[in-house]
Parts: C-alpha cells; sequence; structure tokens
C-alpha cells in the first residue's frame, strides 16, 4: 500500500483532505515535543486558524528524544491523519506541520529557526519533566547533569531550557525581532514557569544579564491550558486508518471528540486566529488551569493508578468498576471544588459530568499504565494542591489522599515503572515491609511533596490510612464508600 504524502492528496475525497493547502504556508512557529497530543491538539487548532484567517503559521515540529516521529512523518511530507473516536468516528489528514528535525542531531537547524524573523512563536509540549526544574520550589534543578552541562556550554544543547536560551542568545544578535514562548504543557502558570527557568539559566552563565534584559522587552511567555485525551496510537488503529484512507499512515494519531484550549492573550509578535477555532483567549488562564489540572488531570491519574492496582487495563474498564467511578466523582464534588475560584457562568457541576462521559468512553481504549507515568512530576500539580487548600480550609481531602496512596502502592509493587525518578523510588521503597514504611520514605521526596505537606499530622494519616486499605483488602476494600 502507498505511503500517505503530499502526492496522495488529490486521491482522498474532500472531506478527509487537509483545511489548508500544505504547500502554501509557510513556518511560523516552531513546536518543541512532537508528540501525539501536540498533533490532535495545538496543532489542528492552528489549522483551522488558518483556513478561517490566513497566515503563515505552518509548524515545524521538533522532537527531543528520538528520531521515531521523524521516520513517521518525513516520508509523509508532514501529513498525518486525526482518527477521532466518539459516538461517530471521523477522519481527517492533518496539514499544518510543515518541517520537522531532531533537536539532538540538528542543532544548528534549530538555532537558525529560532532566531528567524518568520519565527514569531515556540510552543512547548515536553511533559512536565522536560523542565528539568523542582516541582516544589519551581526553580531551574540546576543538579541535573544535562542542566549543568548546557549552563557550561560543554556541548550542543540537551535541555529545552537550554535550547530555548541559547536560540534567544542568536535571535537577539540577529536583531530578529520579538518571539513568544508558550508553554503548553500540564504545569500550574506554565507560562510564568518557563519565563522563570530561563530567568534561572540566564543568571548562571556569562553575559546572562544584558540577555535577560533583552528578553524581558522582547519576548512573551502567556500561559496556556489544554485538554483534550489522546491515548497511544495501536497497530489496530493503523490498520483502520489504512482501510478509510487508501493509504499507509504511519503518524496517525487517535482522540476523543472534545478539545479545549485556553491561552492568555499576551503574544510579542502575532499569533494565529486560533479563537475562531474555538480556543478560548483570556487575561487569565489561572480558574480554567486549576480547574483541568484538579478536575481532570487529579481525577485521571487516581483512577489510572486505582485501575491499574486492579488489573483494568483501559480508563474505561476502570470507570466500569462502581467503587472507582465512586472515588472518581467524589474526588471531584467533595475533595477538589471547593477548592476552586470558578469564572463567572462557568457550569462546573455540567463539566464534572462532561468528564465521567469522557471517561467512559470506550472508543479511545486509553490504557492506564500510560497515564501512571511520571508519577513524580505530575502529583504536585494534579493531587498535591487541592489536598493542601483542603487542609488549610479544616477539610478532609480523604478521596485525593486516596489517589496519593494509589500512587504509592503503585510504585512500590509494580514491576516496572516509567518516572523520571524511578531509581530513588526503588531505593527508597526496597526495604519497606509495611504501608507505614513506604509512606515515611516516600514522604521523604521532598522535590514531591516540600517540607508543609509531610509535616501534616492529618494527611500522614489519611494517606497511610487508604494504603493500609490498598495492601490488605485490594482496591475494592480502599473504594468502598
Amino acid at each position: 500500500m502507498a505511503r500517505l504524502a503530499l502526492a496522495a492528496l488529490g486521491d482522498l475525497p474532500a472531506a478527509q483532505r487537509p483545511l489548508v493547502d500544505p504547500r502554501a504556508i509557510g513556518v511560523g512557529i516552531v513546536h518543541l515535543g512532537i508528540g501525539a497530543f501536540h498533533r490532535a491538539h495545538q496543532a489542528v487548532f492552528t489549522e483551522e486558524a488558518v483556513a478561517a484567517a490566513g497566515g503563515d503559521w505552518g509548524i515545524c515540529g521538533v522532537t527531543q528524544r528520538s528520531r521515531g516521529v521523524l521516520d513517521q512523518l518525513r516520508p509523509q511530507d508532514g501529513l498525518y491523519s486525526v482518527l477521532v473516536r466518539g459516538p461517530e468516528t471521523s477522519l481527517r489528514v492533518a496539514g499544518a506541520v510543515r518541517d520537522l528535525l531532531f533537536a539532538a542531531e540538528e542543532w544548528e537547524r534549530l538555532q537558525a529557526l529560532l532566531a528567524a524573523p518568520a519565527t514569531r512563536i515556540v510552543t512547548l509540549t515536553v511533559t512536565e519533566k522536560g523542565y528539568r526544574h523542582d516541582p516544589a520550589t519551581g526553580r531551574l534543578r540546576r543538579t541535573d547533569p544535562d542542566v549543568a552541562a548546557d549552563l557550561a556550554g560543554e556541548a550542543l544543547p540537551r535541555t529545552v531550557v537550554g535550547q530555548l536560551v541559547r536560540g534567544l542568545q542568536a535571535r537577539r544578535a540577529a536583531d530578529a525581532g520579538p518571539i513568544t514562548l508558550l508553554s503548553c504543557d500540564n504545569l500550574p502558570a506554565n507560562g510564568e514557569v518557563l519565563r522563570g527557568l530561563v530567568t534561572d539559566f540566564c543568571a548562571a552563565i556569562p553575559g546572562g544579564d544584558s540577555l535577560a534584559s533583552w528578553i524581558a522587552e522582547s519576548v512573551s511567555f502567556p500561559s496556556s491550558m489544554v485538554d483534550r485525551i489522546v491515548p497511544a496510537t495501536t497497530d489496530d488503529d493503523r490498520a483502520e486508518v489504512a482501510r478509510l484512507l487508501g493509504f499507509e499512515d504511519r503518524g496517525v494519531v487517535v482522540t476523543e471528540p472534545f478539545r479545549q484550549w485556553v491561552v492568555e492573550d499576551h503574544f510579542a509578535a502575532g499569533r494565529p486566529a486560533w479563537e475562531r477555532a474555538g480556543a478560548v483567549l483570556t487575561s487569565d488562564v489561572a480558574p480554567y488551569e486549576a480547574m483541568k489540572l484538579r478536575l481532570l488531570n487529579g481525577s485521571h491519574s487516581t483512577l489510572a493508578y486505582l485501575g491499574a492496582l486492579a488489573g483494568h487495563e483501559h480508563v474505561a474498564d476502570a470507570m466500569a468498576d462502581p467503587g472507582i467511578a465512586g472515588v472518581v466523582a467524589h474526588l471531584m464534588a467533595d475533595d477538589v471544588e471547593p477548592t476552586l475560584a470558578v469564572p463567572d457562568g462557568f457550569d462546573v457541576a455540567a463539566y464534572q459530568r462532561e468528564l465521567v462521559e469522557r471517561f467512559h468512553n470506550p472508543a479511545l481504549r486509553h490504557r492506564t499504565v500510560q497515564i501512571a507515568m511520571d508519577g513524580t512530576q505530575k502529583l504536585p500539580q494534579r493531587l498535591l494542591g487541592t489536598i493542601a487548600d483542603g487542609l488549610a480550609r479544616g477539610a478532609e481531602p480523604r478521596f485525593a489522599c486516596l489517589g496519593v496512596a494509589a500512587w504509592m502502592r503503585y510504585v512500590w509493587t509494580a514491576q516496572t515503572v516509567d518516572d523520571p525518578m524511578a531509581g530513588r523510588l526503588r531505593e527508597l521503597t526496597a526495604d519497606a515491609a509495611t504501608p507505614e514504611a513506604v509512606v515515611e520514605a516516600l514522604l521523604s521526596l521532598e522535590e514531591v511533596f516540600g517540607s508543609e505537606l509531610p509535616a501534616n499530622e492529618r494527611f500522614r494519616d489519611l494517606v497511610t490510612d487508604s494504603l493500609e486499605a490498598l495492601t490488605k483488602g485490594g482496591v475494592a476494600a480502599a473504594t468502598a464508600i
């Protein structure tokens, strides 16, 4: 079967073709971290915005960790299909990705793109761990070996922050004008986090003070909130797309009908008309961000750990478990909602019902172990903020604490834990024989839990009680409400 590529577009039905002619748009956005989520979310919004209002806002996608995405998309001229699974299935080829590169092999080209006047926005989906920061303080983790090497300038930059700062140095030297750095990762105040890390990096390099002054004048760091469930693509998905398209597509992404993007409207050099594609442009992302991180992501992580512990492969399977579904509902309504500053006119109860519906979608086949990855990076913004705020107002956030306990049980007992701190997790729990010992060991991770929560006796008791229930009676006992 022939491979999807520009030459194939004329053979596709009109409903499956890109909304714009990919050959007619130039690159105006560099995206760091071109995984499945970006291709199913920001790239789709961007193509629809260009179709509605024009502009050279094509995307150069940069992969950080491997050549995998390049091998999928370069032979396809950057094209890939978006398979939307819901009550009905739809399929369209996306055309906003116009160039691709692998940062580890093509640093000079990436640097040139960051310094090019035509590049006016850099977007990021590098996951929480990609920022190489201390989640408890938000500061650059200068003890990280790759960060230290980037600060020393010993080789080509390996970290995202190092790449950005060296690219901004080149942009300043070229007098290429202002630019916007837009984080789209699941971090509270992600724009401010990114600004702080760039500032920390500048403060640690020669000539960094003058560079930081230029950045303050010429670079904006808006925050954003993104929401769309994008499970890993399977061989069955690729086979289905080949049947529907009549062409092989190795870059297909699978997603749900729902999507949301809330963006702080603070851009230094223009932007696509994303609002024409349904994005919300606002002066304050924080309320939307907190709702999404705590209601969706916090619930997602909790049900993923509980589901994995109970042997459920997919999210929908876990949600079919009445105990787990009940925990999710109580977590959102009892623990999270009272901590939120809900925007005027926003129906938070309806939002929770919609989340439950999305979690129940059996067509997505979102694996619980995929969501369970990188827990040390996710817990602070997904669950620990809810817990801290709940305790501060005198509440007992026991469902959020059950989520933390489920993570502890998971990293204590799973054969393989995919986490940047996996080695330390193994060391801390290797000799722990009781739930109390596991709680004591894991709460020593100050970079995850900080110092205040571990010192709170009620928090420790709630987590320990939940971990004991999980250990002695399993998920069924722990979720009995």
